[in-house]
């Protein structure tokens, strides 16, 4: 306890010892972070935007593009900024922001995917019962509590692990601020933060799992009682993506947050923390978005009816003339 500390800094860890690297993977990881923000944008609008797309399903993927933008945006920026600016230093309370949003945001992200893993299983398994299931009470009711149980989940851990004493020494073996980086901070015993995050991940993140799980192994069992044709194909090319973003997701934050401290290791913390922090906010627009038919269809019409207005307002700018049905204009979606 006399090693304790009050120090109001930590020290992020560095991508690279090489500057030239540093820059490089900074300039790599703010690609990803405007790429990763600009499509979970795009999704949002156009299933805000289309009323064709106000269903359950496209309601929750409105969800969570809103959250994926803002859970990439707590570590991708600040560490592109620290690699770009040559600094590692970020505050105590910079430090205990991150642990809160990070844990808040994956907690709901988890709960997220499971709510429409549930949906996709009424959809195809309970088609008759589908509105009654999936009906716009449950569906606002359920984002409600999946982001009240989120915070009160990150509360209490960030809280639970703030009190602890830490040691002189504060550097962070991670990019960003994570709760297993800070317990090998601290001179006291750890043991009972260690156990509840083990009890928290195996109660909450493994029976979101295996819920999953069991949902899709219904969804396949009755997809392959289909006819061989588009309904099969379409039915797999929706929901096997969704279970490789569930794994990757939860396999590298199960091992970052469940592990042993002396299994610790700097790089392995740092790549696969990556995997559950990156990865599933910047695949996510890309699986919902190139492989849904609905969802390029509304992003053709609207930047179709973008481009109609622009073309009217110069029009009317180079001729001011009162032109009149200027809403209507076609599309081949449907």
């Amino acid at each position: 306890m006399s090693n304790s500390s009050r120090t109001t800094d930590f020290l992020l860890m560095e991508i690279s010892d090489m500057r030239d690297l540093q820059l490089f993977y900074a300039m790599i990881f703010s690609l990803i972070y405007l790429l990763t923000v600009m499509g979970n944008l795009v999704i949002a609008a156009v299933t805000t935007l289309d009323k064709s797309l106000h269903t359950p399903m496209y309601f929750f993927l409105r969800n969570l593009s809103i959250l994926d933008s803002c859970y990439i945006s707590v570590t991708v920026p600040n560490s592109c900024m620290n690699s770009l600016l040559g600094t590692r230093s970020i505050s105590k309370a910079g430090c205990g922001a991150q642990v809160f949003l990070v844990l808040f945001f994956g907690f709901v992200e988890l709960l997220f995917l499971t709510i429409m893993a549930h949906d996709r299983f009424a959809a195809i398994c309970r088609p008759l019962h589908y509105p009654v299931i999936m009906s716009p009470r449950l569906c606002v009711h359920s984002t409600l509590a999946a982001l009240l149980s989120g915070l009160i989940y990150a509360a209490l851990h960030t809280l639970n692990t703030f009190q602890l004493p830490l040691c002189h020494y504060h550097a962070v073996q991670q990019l960003f601020c994570d709760i297993p980086s800070l317990l090998r901070l601290s001179c006291s015993d750890t043991f009972s933060n260690q156990v509840s995050n083990l009890v928290s991940a195996l109660v909450i993140g493994g029976g979101c799992f295996i819920y999953i799980i069991k949902s899709y192994i219904h969804i396949f069992s009755t997809v392959l009682r289909f006819p061989v044709g588009a309904d099969r194909k379409k039915a797999f090319s929706t929901c096997v993506p969704h279970i490789l973003v569930v794994s990757i997701f939860l396999i590298s934050s199960f091992y970052i947050y469940l592990r042993p401290s002396s299994m610790s290791g700097a790089i392995k913390d740092m790549v696969l923390s990556v995997f559950y922090s990156v990865i599933p906010p910047f695949f996510n627009p890309i699986i919902y978005s190139l492989r849904n038919e609905q969802i390029k269809c509304a992003i053709v019409k609207l930047m179709t009816r973008m481009f109609y207005y622009r073309d009217v307002l110069r029009i009317q700018e180079a001729f001011p003339i009162q032109l009149h049905n200027t809403h209507a204009f076609g599309t081949k979606c449907k």
